[in-house]
């Protein structure tokens, strides 16, 4: 497996713990729907929280969270309403983004709730 996939992965499993830490409950992890994928569905209260997580192994070339721009939002919605088909409740949808970037010093993780809202 290519560095930058053990990158993800190890990220997606930091962002994970970090969630469930704050009381997520994390109901899927890479959950696909044709060529589209959900990093994480979380649920928080009555949330069902669509979570991208960027990683970064430096801050050379930015901050993560800036490389979900519009095609990456539009790919992240048209699955979300797949996914809200085939769960059960009547539940809102919300779309966060964790960023994480190892540095010099340790690990930041910066999770931006209500990143981005769909749109018509």
């Amino acid at each position: 497996m290519a560095e930058h996939n053990h990158t993800g992965k190890w990220g997606e499993q930091l962002a994970c713990q970090w969630l469930e830490s704050k009381g997520f409950a994390i109901l899927h992890r890479n959950w696909r729907h044709g060529r589209d994928e959900i990093d994480i569905v979380a649920m928080e209260g009555s949330f069902l929280v669509v979570v991208e997580v960027k990683t970064r192994c430096s801050d050379r070339w930015g901050h993560p969270e800036l490389a979900v721009g519009a095609a990456k939002q539009r790919n992240l919605m048209r699955a979300a309403t797949e996914l809200l088909y085939s769960t059960p409740g009547n539940l809102e949808l919300r779309f966060d983004v964790i960023s994480i970037t190892r540095t010099a010093t340790g690990t930041e993780v910066f999770h931006i709730p209500d990143a981005f809202y769909p749109t018509l």
